[in-house]
């Protein structure tokens, strides 16, 4: 179905809804590298005018990949729940707009529409929607998961503590757990990206996290974000695995090229969920998304990156995850250019993924390369904790020094929970407290040389 919309003397004609929803999109390298971004600022006006007047039904109608060859497709369609959509279903994209900005819709009701949209029609809205839209409408919506503690609760930020080392030393990565602990950083996670795959390193990684969890009795979870069949053989040989990590995108060629399916994906979450490692619930995967990933993997199908993102929340919801991270500057400038693209992206990744029921965080990073710096990623972190993102990342010194990207620091965590009064998931605030890294406000207390968790960095061969 061709949509059209004049302005001035000029009439533009946009072919069907992928190409309406490609050139209605803020300006971003990815588009213009995929050749389907809009030409001029006049197109793209025009591009979100006729946008605007689709209505939402429509997005029922005309698949941005196709159903027969896709099984995201199949997944979001199949899974539509109309009872869900009746409250929203004489709506345009448009009037929807207006719909989440009103006063009267709140986490009630965004969560009783929740199962009734589909990626592309939070994908369509986001596109009309100025930076503050995005940010006032996500901050109405909570989502809540649990394993061994409590993350996304009002008021509340998580971090996830991120412990990368080059050649995965455990006396490396240890010593980079005990900094984050010390700042009251990993009630989201404690998370290693492991230098390498092989099977040994990967269990010998999540045994260390393990025994520093139990060692302390620390209310959090851990995981070694490794693919999902590196994974399963740790869960087969015995290995303390509490979470399922894995890389996703928004088209069934863009996971194929990460090596996984629904069924793989299936799997894994069914093995792990009968470990029962989980104390207070059972949301146990672990998803990483960017926008950029279907393009960089040409399997994007022509559609824009910012809608494929969007449908990869689409699959993250059918396994109730604890945690879902967008790593919104980690792909490269080829699809976010500089810090304005990035902080834009990272603001409809999280609005997406909440209106669809995602416990979103966001990986707040650039490359090297990028035209971006630390002062963008400040401004991204302070906007996405006012949006109410439900984590970040906790780097030490915001330089992770095996993925050789930037990111934010445990120090960052700090400042944005002075700034907004945020605290942590509660059953590790009241650890932090019992262990005397923090007071009953959960500021930071001054560490001693005898503190327990410095003793272990003496134990593991001076690491600290």
């Amino acid at each position: 179905m061709a949509f059209r919309h004049t302005v001035g003397q000029a009439s533009y004609v946009f072919d069907d809804l992928r190409s309406l929803l490609a050139k209605a999109s803020p300006a971003r390298a990815g588009d213009m590298l995929a050749g389907i971004a809009a030409a001029s600022e006049e197109e793209r006006v025009a591009a979100r005018w006729a946008l605007a007047d689709v209505p939402l039904g429509h997005f029922l109608d005309e698949a941005v990949v196709p159903y027969e060859s896709d099984e995201i497709t199949r997944l979001i369609l199949d899974r539509h729940d109309a009872a869900a959509f009746s409250e929203i279903a004489h709506l345009t994209v448009g009037e929807f707009r207006e719909w989440l900005l009103a006063d009267d819709v709140d986490d009630a009701r965004l969560s009783r529409v929740a199962d009734g949209l589909t990626p592309e029609m939070t994908a369509a809205v986001s596109k009309l929607m100025r930076n503050q839209d995005l940010i006032l409408v996500a901050s109405k919506r909570r989502v809540i998961t649990r394993f061994r503690n409590t993350i996304g609760l009002p008021g509340r930020l998580s971090v996830r503590l991120q412990p990368n080392h080059p050649t995965d030393d455990p006396r490396g990565v240890a010593a980079a757990i005990i900094d984050g602990l010390m700042y009251g950083c990993g009630d989201a996670v404690i998370g290693v990206n492991p230098a390498g795959d092989g099977l040994a390193a990967i269990i010998g990684l999540l045994q260390l996290c393990d025994d520093i969890r139990s060692r302390f009795d620390i209310p959090t979870q851990t995981c070694v974000l490794t693919h999902v069949t590196n994974t399963l053989r740790a869960i087969e040989a015995g290995a303390p695995v509490d979470l399922v990590f894995q890389s996703i995108g928004g088209t069934e060629a863009t996971n194929r090229s990460f090596g996984v399916d629904l069924a793989i994906l299936a799997e894994a979450q069914q093995a792990a969920q009968a470990l029962g490692r989980g104390t207070v619930g059972g949301n146990l995967m672990y998803f990483e998304t960017g926008q950029g990933s279907a393009l960089s993997a040409d399997a994007h199908h022509g559609a824009d990156q910012q809608t494929l993102e969007a449908r990869a929340y689409g699959l993250a919801r059918q396994f109730n995850p604890l945690l879902v991270n967008t790593v919104v500057g980690f792909i490269g400038p080829e699809y976010l250019y500089d810090g304005r693209e990035i902080i834009r992206a990272g603001l409809e990744d999280h609005f997406c993924g909440k209106l669809l029921g995602l416990p979103m965080g966001c990986d707040v990073c650039y490359t090297n390369h990028a035209e971006a710096d630390q002062n963008d990623m400040d401004n991204l972190l302070t906007l996405l904790a006012a949006a109410g993102v439900n984590f970040v990342m906790g780097v030490p010194g915001a330089d992770d020094i095996m993925l050789n990207y930037q990111s934010t620091s445990f120090h960052d965590a700090l400042f944005v929970r002075r700034l907004l009064g945020l605290g942590r998931a509660p059953e590790f605030e009241r650890w932090l407290e019992s262990i005397g890294i923090a007071d009953s406000s959960g500021h930071l207390l001054s560490p001693v040389p005898q503190h327990p968790l410095l003793g272990l960095g003496s134990e593991l061969g001076g690491a600290r």
